[in-house]
């Protein structure tokens, strides 16, 4: 999956060029699709399925910050509305929830007959809680932490995945790793933020329950205290996420201490980073985009719990008149052995579609990883995830709870004060949910 944060702003022309015509597709020629992502076009599945089925696509990309807030007022009131649009892990079980998408657990679609095709989180997370399939997924994204082998062959004695992991498999250990790459002059993360994915612990939990009860685990109360002993111990380099001293961290020293500033090349006070936590498709869109001197120099292993991030989910909009078309698009992206074979040995992306993924797994070899299957990985840690701790309050929760954390380990507040503080935004956002005493 492609973030819209590492999207150049070409898109902007894009949208540009196609404001002319986003709002009056109704030309009959065309299959118009709506996506946060451009890995569409980027990776060819448009022009393969204009070429099979001699059918015209116009994709409108829009950023993820914003596409929610522009696609429903057309899906609401069908003017301008797309025939297919894309659903990202961060709301798909609040869209699942409305009428915008075709029910493909009915008739022509019968979808249901796909469910054992599929890694079962990617299949159940387009179920809404009536039991219809909305949206389908050719693709999984479970997480991992990418390291650098050189660093970990001078600090750690070792550059093998399994023991890189034996090393990460609780957050005390995580931490030993951290003081040994210090000592060093080294960093273990960029930032603090890295650390989030494993807040969840071995035994994670939806943050609310079926009784509408925000649920605050053991796991995310010591998120505090390690996000904290990361920043008192100095274990980060305090480059943030999405920032350009974060994407210059993957291929290099950096300044340290950089914040959102841009990079220094003439600092004197340098820093390199071991390691990042980033899902499949971090590997490609992200890295891969971002290095040249650390091509090869990279491994990938397990954290102390299983994550994932992200993800694009597909679904015919209710009133289309274009549902057949829209069918076969969607048909080719999600089920389609020859397609889909051909898509993975070109892009990397690991699929959701066991029948191919059976195929082609034990085959995989990254160049970038010096030649780790990154494949076999993935699909093992795809296979710990559980659908139900996916909920429809997940991105604006999640949202006030790094704030939250962040504001401890800034020492603004104290643990006792921001926790406090989260149970009442949470309160505030969702009036009907309960927050522990």
């Amino acid at each position: 999956m492609k973030k819209l944060l590492l999207i150049s702003f070409s898109f902007c022309i894009l949208m540009t060029l196609a404001a002319c015509n986003v709002f009056s597709s109704g030309n009959s020629d065309k299959l118009v699709i709506w996506s946060f992502t451009d890995e569409l076009e980027k990776e060819g599945a448009i022009a393969a399925y204009e070429e099979k089925y001699g059918v015209k696509v116009e994709l409108t990309i829009v950023p993820i910050e914003d596409y929610p807030t522009k696609l429903r007022p057309v899906l609401e009131s069908g003017k301008g509305a797309p025939d297919i649009f894309t659903g990202e892990l961060a709301f798909i079980k609040e869209w699942v929830e409305q009428d915008y998408w075709e029910n493909l657990s009915q008739e022509p679609y019968n979808v249901e007959q796909w469910k054992d095709d599929y890694v079962e989180y990617v299949f159940e997370l387009g179920r809404s809680s009536e039991g219809d399939i909305k949206a389908v997924s050719w693709q999984t994204t479970p997480g991992g932490i990418f390291y650098r082998r050189s660093i970990a062959s001078e600090v750690l004695g070792t550059d093998d995945p399994q023991v890189i992991g034996e090393m990460f498999a609780t957050m005390d250990g995580v931490y030993e790793v951290g003081e040994k790459l210090k000592a060093s002059g080294y960093r273990l993360f960029p930032d603090e933020g890295a650390i989030r994915w494993f807040a969840q612990g071995q035994n994670p939990e939806a943050w609310v329950n079926e009784n509408d009860e925000l649920i605050m685990t053991e796991g995310r109360l010591n998120h505090f205290d390690y996000a904290k002993e990361l920043r008192e111990k100095d274990y980060t380099a305090f480059a943030p996420e999405w920032s350009p001293a974060w994407f210059a961290s993957m291929d290099g020293p950096i300044n340290y201490n950089a914040g959102w500033d841009e990079v220094d090349e003439n600092t004197t006070d340098e820093v390199e980073v071991f390691a990042f936590a980033l899902p499949t498709w971090g590997l490609h869109s992200v890295l891969k985009e971002n290095t040249e001197e650390t091509i090869g120099d990279w491994g990938l292993t397990s954290g102390p719990n299983p994550y994932f991030w992200g993800g694009t989910w597909l679904g015919i909009y209710q009133n289309s008149e274009k549902k057949d078309e829209a069918w076969d698009f969607i048909q080719m992206m999600t089920h389609d052995d020859e397609f889909l074979t051909e898509w993975a040995q070109q892009t990397g992306d690991v699929l959701s579609y066991l029948p191919v993924t059976e195929k082609i797994k034990d085959e995989f070899k990254e160049p970038f990883l010096a030649e780790q299957n990154n494949y076999t990985f993935f699909l093992e840690e795809a296979q710990s995830i559980n659908p139900n701790i996916i909920t429809r309050y997940d991105q604006q929760i999640d949202t006030l709870f790094g704030n939250a954390v962040s504001e401890y380990v800034e020492g603004t507040k104290t643990k006792e004060e921001a926790i406090q503080e989260f149970y009442n935004l949470v309160k505030n956002a969702y009036p009907h949910i309960q927050a522990p005493e």
